[in-house]
């Protein structure tokens, strides 16, 4: 067993244990049973389904080697030069440009990448994401990233079921009323949780996937221009509507500059992530 999949077993634990006691704030001893079928289905759901689940949320389309043969051609050559298998390809309809691989292993790989990156960058910067999200799927990043996407957006959705029980009131197994200050407490306490058990993925993932993908396609400093356009569009005022729970998985954080959901980052910095390339690209 690998360090990542123990991390993904280990996150998959403590949501779960989430999930059961905000049904148990919800329902007492019955919403505390619901809680755990239901956790126990999120974690098989997670496990097989989250790819697709994550690729629905942003309308990602499958794209054909007819449709786009030159991004095949490129990443065909990138997985023969990483050891790895053609990934799936998909493209998000959106103008911000941005990229995410997805899948529960190699074998299961899926790049996609947003209308917007392949229209604003040149080929050589699409390229140095295109190995830099290779580099995540080499690195066996992409069931974490994706269980993480998965629970945490199920834990903000139960959290706000509690918000909602909280102010109409819930009928508790034991015939009392719900104590509306705990359910409150749940609500706020529990998406901030889910959060900072997100970020156990590690920011260093990022540093590892830019040096991953920078050795891949042999331009560093592609990678690193395309991380500063990529990040100026992030924090202009067309920023893609991503999802928090999601934001993780994104090659650069699509909320950067929106304080409240910057509030527990996913990503290192990217004028950090730059100097690095720089320096790899020196050496190199």
């Amino acid at each position: 067993m690998n360090f990542n999949t123990l991390k993904s077993i280990v996150l998959m634990g403590l949501l779960s244990m989430l999930v059961i006691a905000i049904g148990g704030a919800i329902g007492g001893q019955s919403g505390v049973m619901v809680a755990f079928v239901f956790a126990m289905i999120m974690n098989v759901g997670s496990y097989w389904f989250s790819d697709q689940i994550v690729l629905k949320m942003y309308k990602a389309q499958p794209i054909t080697r007819e449709q786009a043969p030159e991004i095949y051609d490129m990443v065909a050559r990138l997985t023969q030069r990483g050891n790895l298998p053609m990934p799936k390809l998909y493209i998000i309809p959106e103008q911000t440009p941005n990229a995410f691989a997805t899948g529960r292993d190699p074998e299961h790989g899926v790049v996609a990448l947003t209308e917007g990156l392949l229209r604003i960058l040149n080929r050589d910067e699409i390229e140095g994401v295109i190995a830099h999200e290779l580099a995540h799927i080499k690195h066996r990043d992409i069931l974490i990233q994706t269980i993480a996407a998965v629970l945490a957006s199920v834990i903000s959705m139960l959290a706000t079921m509690a918000q909602f029980a909280a102010i109409f009131g819930s009928n508790r197994d034991n015939g009392q009323g719900s104590n509306p200050i705990a359910m409150i407490a749940v609500a706020i306490v529990a998406p901030i949780a889910a959060g900072v058990i997100q970020m156990a993925i590690s920011r260093s993932r990022e540093y590892q996937a830019d040096e991953g993908g920078a050795l891949m396609c042999g331009k560093p400093l592609a990678l690193a221009s395309a991380l500063g356009k990529l990040e100026t569009y992030a924090r202009g005022a067309a920023s893609m509507q991503a999802n928090p729970a999601t934001a993780h998985m994104f090659i650069i954080n699509p909320l950067t500059g929106k304080s409240m959901a910057n509030l527990f980052s996913t990503h290192p910095s990217t004028q950090d992530r730059i100097a690095k390339l720089q320096l790899l690209a020196q050496r190199l």
